[in-house]
């Protein structure tokens, strides 16, 4: 499917549309980091009769065009809250996976009329509850980055050293390093409270990148929201093997929103 492009803010948006112009619910699908939209297709063909899916590529991913340097989280909110308002009347619902629901918590919270409801998977934005001994070990090697970085200068020899003490996101990340770094040391818990419209929150139990513990954290925020675990899923799965008991989810969801 080829998508459409379309101007947002300072860069541009790719976006592959389902199901009936008419419909009255538009369902948005923002993916997670270092995917495109293509993660959340199969699920979006799973509602085209019933709504009308829009399934973004969130810019510096897939066909978008790569946001201004440095944007944060909320830079990203804003530029498609001013997109979502220009969509004719009806219910939006926005579903989120990971990094897409860092940006879904965002608009919510700084758009609250433009959402009627949220299904963030897996949804990041809290940092994760450490033991000691993990804490230790992470400071220990922020700290040698640190100081081994004092001694090399900007260029393939640095990039070399983010390689070698970063994430795989991170060795990844090329021109959205500084919008990755951004986002992982984001604290979204005010933003959370303030979120109103209707929330389920779905995490699968074998979740090692933004495990359950954050979804129950985010419960409490996010005033009247749902928590579902679903056995036997990861990060990714929850996406491939679980989409059932996703789609069953944001099916709930809608039949709630009437």
């Amino acid at each position: 499917m080829t998508p459409s492009i379309i101007p947002l803010g300072q860069t541009t948006m790719a976006l592959c549309r389902l199901g009936p112009d008419d419909a009255s619910v538009a369902l948005v699908w923002a993916h997670g980091w270092g995917q495109s939209g293509a993660a959340f297709m199969e699920l979006a063909r799973a509602f085209q009769t019933r709504a009308q899916s829009m399934v973004l590529d969130l810019p510096g991913f897939g066909a978008s065009g790569l946001p201004p340097e440095g944007w944060g989280t909320e830079n990203y909110a804003d530029a498609i809250a001013d997109w979502l308002a220009t969509l004719p009347p009806g219910r939006r619902v926005w579903i989120g996976h990971s990094f897409g629901c860092r940006v879904g918590l965002q608009v919510a919270a700084r758009h609250p009329t433009l959402l009627d409801g949220m299904v963030l998977v897996a949804a990041a934005g809290l940092p994760p509850h450490r033991g000691i001994a993990r804490k230790v070990a992470l400071r220990s090697r922020i700290y040698a980055y640190k100081v081994a970085r004092m001694f090399v200068p900007e260029g393939p020899a640095r990039d070399h050293l983010r390689a070698r003490f970063g994430s795989v996101d991170a060795r990844n990340a090329g021109p959205l390093r500084k919008v990755l770094v951004r986002a992982v040391n984001e604290n979204l818990s005010n933003v959370a409270a303030r979120v109103r419209c209707p929330t389920v929150l779905i995490y699968g139990d074998g979740d090692q990148d933004t495990p359950p513990e954050i979804g129950e954290r985010l419960h409490r925020l996010i005033s009247g929201s749902q928590l579902r675990i679903l056995n036997g899923y990861d990060h990714h799965t929850i996406l491939t093997n679980g989409r059932y008991q996703v789609a069953g989810e944001i099916q709930r969801l809608l039949k709630g929103l009437g």
